[in-house]
C-alpha cells in the first residue's frame, strides 16, 4: 500500500516544481494549510525555493508566527500567507512570486486576460493591489499584518492578485491547483505579451472562461506528475 505523502513533503515538492517551471527563482515562497487544523499552515524557512526540502518546512499560526521555538531565518513576507488564510477558508495553498512573465502587467497599463484554454485557470478578474495607495512610500515588501490584510481584501474571492511594481500572489484549494494556476497564468501572460507584437489580442469571454476553467483532479494530477518527472533526479 502506498503511504500518503505528508503535507510537508508535498510542499517541498511544490517549491521545487515552481522553481523548475520558472515561477520562482531565488525569491518567492509557497505555503499549504494544515490538513486538520485550519488555524495553522506550513511554510519553509527563508530559503531559495529550489533548495527547499521536507526538513526545511515549519508550522505557523494565522498570525504568521512559528509554532514552537525557532532559531532559523524566516521569510519577511510570510504575513501574506497568514493574512489570506484568515479571510479565505476555501484557500489551502498560496504562492507569492515575481515571475518575469507577469511583472509587465504589474508595471505597465496592461490587463492580464485569458487567451488560452489552460489559462482559464486565471479566472474572469485579476485585481491589482497598489501598496502605495494605503501605505505611501514603502520598500514594497509586505511585512506588516495591516498590509497583508489590505492585500487579502483586494484579492477578494479571486484566484490571483497582481501587486503593483512587485509581483503576484496566487491561491488555490490545494497544492496541485495552486501549482497549475501559478504556472499556467505565467504561460498565458507570456503568450499574451508575445501576441501583442502581431496585433490585437482575441481573449476569452466570461462565458468561455466559465466553460474552460473547470479543471478536474485528474487534470491537475496529470500536470503535477509531469512537473514532478521534470525535477532533477533525486530532487
Amino acid at each position: 500500500m502506498t503511504v500518503p505523502e505528508s503535507p510537508q513533503a508535498a510542499l517541498a515538492t511544490a517549491n521545487r516544481i515552481l522553481a523548475r517551471e520558472g515561477v520562482l527563482d531565488a525569491f518567492g515562497h509557497v505555503s499549504v494549510r494544515h490538513p486538520t487544523d485550519p488555524t495553522r499552515f506550513y511554510l519553509a524557512r527563508s530559503l531559495a525555493p529550489e533548495l527547499v526540502t521536507e526538513a526545511d518546512i515549519l508550522e505557523f499560526d494565522l498570525a504568521s508566527q512559528p509554532v514552537g521555538p525557532c532559531d532559523v531565518a524566516l521569510y519577511s513576507e510570510r504575513v501574506i500567507h497568514g493574512g489570506i488564510y484568515q479571510v479565505r477558508p476555501d484557500v489551502n495553498a498560496i504562492c507569492h512570486h515575481h515571475a518575469p512573465a507577469v511583472l509587465p502587467f504589474c508595471l505597465a497599463d496592461l490587463t492580464l486576460r485569458v487567451v488560452t484554454q489552460l489559462g482559464a485557470t486565471i479566472g474572469k478578474q485579476v485585481p491589482l493591489w497598489d501598496q502605495r495607495t494605503e501605505f505611501g512610500a514603502t520598500n514594497h515588501l509586505v511585512t506588516r499584518a495591516d498590509e497583508a490584510a489590505s492585500l487579502a481584501r483586494c484579492l477578494g474571492t479571486n484566484g490571483i492578485v497582481l501587486m503593483k511594481r512587485h509581483g503576484a500572489t496566487v491561491v488555490g484549494s490545494s497544492l496541485r491547483e495552486l501549482a497549475f494556476r501559478s504556472i499556467y497564468s505565467c504561460r498565458d501572460a507570456e503568450l499574451q505579451l508575445r501576441a501583442r507584437s502581431y496585433g490585437p489580442i482575441d481573449s476569452f469571454t466570461d462565458d468561455e472562461i466559465d466553460l474552460a476553467g473547470k479543471f478536474p483532479e485528474a487534470t491537475l494530477s496529470r500536470a503535477w506528475n509531469y512537473w514532478c518527472a521534470r525535477l532533477p533526479s533525486g530532487a
